[in-house]
């Protein structure tokens, strides 16, 4: 194996920034000009079919990513065992997966043949790939390269870039488009294991690791709470709201929802290092870790949160247009999930880096039970504002579960939760008041107020400046690399 020099948090954060800002704006743009070239019937049947993938691509790991870096942070930790055991762990559910799913398709749409063809086109070569990339995401985020996941994720959005075009030079029919789109994902999941593969040879004649599956029910019951919560909003809401009224609530939650991964990125590169540090009994760099993460979670959460909460009318008219209007108010509720979210997933990965997981999968249980009532109470009451302050609960909910859970429960909120969530909420009741009816004003004044935070707080004014440096220097060293070759 290479001995591999892990990367520092801000150097994984700033690799997993651009990669995955600009592979989430490529495939943005894929599934646009795909739903011109394959018309709204046709669309419509390639957006059930994605689901149903992507669904079944979160079983194919079900939690195991987070338990082979637990393995993998503890101190002589054998890289070969852990990868061959994920592996073939990963593979048996694969296996299942595939079944499961097949069955499915071949149930729930027996009387749709042209779905049922789109949807076995797509599933199938799009799950194998999304299991093969597993591997790969698992491994740079055990060795700490997050580069590689970054490549990764580029290498598929470019291959369905080549699927979009060859599809439309060559007029393919929609079940071919289907089949394509999945097979760009099989193939960059080839390239993911080769990536692997030359930093560690893949042994599966390796003894599986003892204790690899331990809390592996709690971790697939997390994720798979991780992925109801989501879509609580239309179930619940389609038993005591119109089916327009849930139209207009779904595409409220569509923005902040397709937004969330942005703060995730960060938890992302500090999960690796607070499971190290936990587990080599560094108790009190964990704890400091912690609190650091907290703190950039809540600040990228304001930063997303700002533009959307005063902004709300502006971004329903860009995006959807007129008609979609009455939906504004739930968005100006719901952008507020994205910093109460972010804080609580800081607290969450507190948790889960303590060996704590139960307590993380209890508290998302109990919120996701407190907001189907939140949902059945509320919008029956105030209809799609119900809703949203309903989901709003839900994240809520879970903040306070996981903080009451945490061992230093108190540092950390006296050292970040508080005065974040407090210094926001000042300001932004203060910019509501007084303006109200100008709301860019009020978004460029909010924002320079998250600038005074960074200053009033050194210790995250460092840790910024260390990532703009980052980016600065990868900057200069391409411009040096460009004018070398002008010359």
């Amino acid at each position: 194996m290479k001995v591999a020099v892990p990367n520092s948090i801000s150097k994984n954060i700033f690799h997993l920034f651009y990669s995955t800002a600009a592979a989430s704006f490529l495939n943005a743009l894929v599934l646009i000009y795909l739903a011109s070239y394959l018309e709204a019937f046709h669309y419509g049947m390639f957006s059930v079919a994605l689901a149903s993938a992507m669904v079944m691509g979160y079983f194919t790991d079900a939690g195991l990513t987070e338990i082979a870096i637990r393995e993998g942070s503890k101190k002589d930790a054998d890289l070969g065992a852990i990868l061959a055991s994920y592996i073939k762990v990963r593979v048996l559910l694969l296996f299942i997966t595939l079944a499961g799913g097949s069955c499915y398709i071949y149930f729930f749409y027996p009387g749709n043949t042209e779905l049922t063809k789109i949807a076995y086109s797509l599933t199938i070569p799009m799950v194998v790939g999304l299991a093969l990339q597993g591997i790969g995401t698992m491994f740079f985020q055990l060795i700490r390269k997050m580069q590689y996941m970054g490549f990764i994720k580029m290498f598929t959005s470019f291959l369905l870039i080549g699927t979009l075009a060859m599809s439309i030079l060559f007029s393919l029919s929609p079940v071919v488009v289907c089949l394509m789109y999945g097979l760009s994902y099989c193939m960059a999941g080839i390239f993911a294991l080769i990536l692997v593969s030359g930093h560690i040879s893949i042994r599966l004649d390796v003894p599986f690791l003892p204790g690899f599956l331990k809390n592996f029910t709690s971790f697939m019951f997390s994720g798979m709470l991780f992925i109801i919560t989501p879509q609580l909003g239309p179930i619940v809401l389609e038993k005591t709201l119109t089916l327009k009224e849930v139209g207009l609530f779904a595409v409220a939650y569509r923005i902040p929802q397709a937004l969330q991964q942005l703060p995730m990125i960060v938890a992302g590169a500090y999960r690796p290092v607070m499971f190290n540090h936990f587990h080599n009994q560094q108790l009190e760099q964990h704890l400091k870790l912690n609190v650091a993460l907290i703190k950039l979670m809540a600040i990228f959460g304001m930063l997303i949160t700002i533009p959307l909460y005063y902004l709300s009318d502006e971004f329903i008219m860009f995006i959807f247009g007129e008609s979609w209007m009455p939906s504004s108010h739930a968005l100006k509720i719901l952008s507020l999930l994205l910093l109460i979210q972010a804080i609580g997933i800081g607290l969450a990965d507190g948790l889960t880096t303590r060996g704590m997981q139960n307590y993380r999968t209890g508290v998302q249980l109990f919120s996701v039970l407190t907001g189907i009532i939140a949902y059945i109470v509320l919008s029956d009451t105030f209809g799609i504002t119900g809703g949203a302050y309903a989901g709003l609960s839900v994240e809520i909910a879970a903040l306070i579960g996981y903080w009451l859970f945490l061992p230093h429960k108190k540092v950390i909120a006296l050292k970040s939760v508080l005065p974040y969530l407090v210094y926001f909420a000042l300001f932004l009741s203060f910019f509501t008041l007084t303006l109200s009816k100008h709301t860019y004003t009020a978004v460029i004044f909010h924002l320079l107020s998250i600038v005074l935070l960074l200053y009033l707080d050194k210790e995250m004014k460092r840790k910024l400046i260390r990532l703009f440096d980052l980016a600065s220097s990868k900057f200069k060293v391409k411009e040096r690399v460009n004018d070398a070759i002008h010359k």
